[in-house]
């Protein structure tokens, strides 16, 4: 398996690529694809990346792990392949942009609209064995994507992170606030959701506002 990234984000995390820890975790992820069923599709892998280059980021939403459910994963975080019913974090997600937008909400899940706007989608582990949840956690994923966070708080200023959740939370001390804006609130998920968690946070107009401020074109969330 060849990690196939754009170069943008090469120039970035060479030093990631060329470590101990990369290569075994590639190993392992080839592996684990060569005798199981995955997801994301293989050459999705590192979708969050390609579909949003290094230098047109602008805000950065930090999910988990992937779906592990069959024509769903694509590699960015919340979304879902075309023609795919959204799980009920993506619905609650979309729920709450028609609250504070005003937007009616998309047939699509596929959030790789928002990707092409600057919007990084980024899980923490970026594959996982079918029907499987966590099943890739604690092989190497969560170390390099905690050093992209890391160099995007360090290369970067006036970006918007949202976290969402209490493992989300937890990546604030890989973000330098002082240049950022992080916008926190419960996880979409109907759990957290239906406990008054999620619903009225308003982080897509904020995230809007903020924008504007820098300079910086909105996005359109609908």
């Amino acid at each position: 398996m060849q990690v196939q990234i754009h170069p943008s984000w090469e120039k970035v995390l060479q030093s990631e690529f060329e470590s101990l820890y990369f290569q075994n975790l590639i190993a392992f992820v080839k592996t684990q694809y060569l005798n199981a069923q995955c997801f994301p599709p293989e050459s999705e892998i590192f979708n969050a990346f390609n579909c949003c280059p290094f230098h047109e980021v602008k805000v950065i939403i930090i999910g988990q792990d992937p779906y592990h459910g069959p024509d769903q994963a694509n590699g960015l975080c919340f979304s879902v392949q075309e023609h795919t019913p959204k799980p009920p974090s993506l619905r609650n997600i979309f729920k709450e942009i028609e609250s504070d937008l005003g937007y009616e909400i998309s047939d699509s899940g596929n959030l790789l609209r928002w990707a092409k706007q600057g919007v990084f989608l980024l899980n923490a582990t970026l594959t996982v064995e079918a029907h499987r949840a966590g099943s890739h956690q604690k092989k190497g994923w969560e170390t390099f994507t905690d050093r992209v966070i890391q160099n995007i708080s360090t290369q970067k200023e006036g970006l918007v992170f949202m976290l969402w959740g209490g493992f989300a939370k937890q990546k604030i001390k890989l973000i330098d606030t002082q240049k950022h804006l992080v916008l926190m609130s419960g996880h979409p998920s109907p759990l957290s959701a239906n406990r008054g968690l999620w619903f009225g946070n308003k982080h897509f107009s904020k995230c809007n506002t903020y924008l504007q401020s820098k300079g910086k074109t909105p996005i359109q969330w609908d």
